[in-house]
């Protein structure tokens, strides 16, 4: 069951799941380029790892957007991106 009121994440641990989300985006990237060169981009494998690719991607769009409303007034541009 969610609380009445959420607590949002602290700087830090915005900072620290950014990182971690960079990593991942460009582990995903790395590996969707490998199996599109080996199976072709038109494989349905190669095309979740795309898809898998945008999710991370808006993720961390949203997780932006995120930090920004949870930190207004402080600088948390670049955090997940």
């Amino acid at each position: 069951m969610r609380p009445a009121e959420s607590i949002p994440l602290t700087l830090e641990e915005h900072r620290e799941l950014g990182a971690e989300l960079r990593k991942a985006r460009a582990r995903v990237q790395e590996l969707r380029a490998v199996v599109s060169e080996v199976y072709g981009p038109n494989n349905q494998a190669a095309f979740s790892f795309s898809k898998a690719a945008d999710a991370l991607d808006r993720l961390c769009v949203d997780m932006q957007a995120q930090a920004a409303r949870d930190w207004p007034g402080y600088h948390t541009d670049g955090f997940y991106s």
